[in-house]
Formats: C-alpha cells, structure tokens, sequence
C-alpha cells in the first residue's frame, strides 16, 4: 500500500498524525499547510493556516501565507485585514505581494494599492 501512495498524500498522513499529538509544531504546520493547499484542499489548508496563526502570532510570513489563503478562497476582506497585518509585522517583499499568483482576487482591490501606497510601494 506504501509503494501506491504519492509522496504528498504521504506526507499528508504523516503530518497530521503529528499534529494530532503536537498540535503547535510549527514546521510541521507551515509544511502540512502548504501540502494541502498543493493537493487543492484549501479549506483545510486554512484550518491550518488558521492555527500557526495561533502559535506564531508575531510572525509576518504566517500571516501573508494566511491572507494568501483567504484570497484564494475569494475571501477579499479577511485577505486585505490579513495582508495588512503581515505588512504592520514587517512583512516587505512587496514584489512577491504584487506578483503572487495566490494574491490575485485582491490585487485590483483600492484597499490592496491602498495599502501599497501607504508603504510606499506605488
């Protein structure tokens, strides 16, 4: 059954297993939730996202990964609240931001050049 098996649904097994019995392991987090969003479960993968959110709340990368997921659940207005707070944590890549394909249903949003603009991105 091993040999039949991919090595993402592996590790998709593998780390919620993990997380059953260590819930805030964060790397374990970061890398389940980017399995899940790769295998098409974004819903899950926000769970997820949700929960490092959680355990890392200083972090701006979780939180930019976060309001990734939101926007790719076409969720505009938690993405933009999101994003907001990556960028206020010290999140700068703003040409990921503005390239990033995951990004797209909040990127002609005024709130989103809104936000650019206030850190002198535009």
């Amino acid at each position: 059954m091993l040999a039949e098996r991919t090595q993402l649904d592996f590790e998709l097994a593998f780390f919620a297993a993990i997380l059953a019995k260590a819930g805030d392991y964060t790397e374990v987090l970061r890398a389940h939730a980017s399995n899940l969003a790769t295998k098409g479960l974004l819903k899950e993968g926000l769970l997820v996202e949700q929960k490092l959110s959680q355990v890392r709340p200083a972090d701006p990368t979780v939180f930019y990964h976060l309001a990734c997921s939101y926007a790719s659940l076409r969720q505009p207005d938690l993405a933009l609240e999101t994003l907001r707070k990556a960028v206020e944590l010290g999140y700068r890549d703003f040409r990921a931001m503005i390239h990033d394909r995951h990004l797209a249903t909040v990127h002609k949003d005024p709130r989103f050049r809104k936000l650019l603009k206030e850190y002198g991105e535009l």
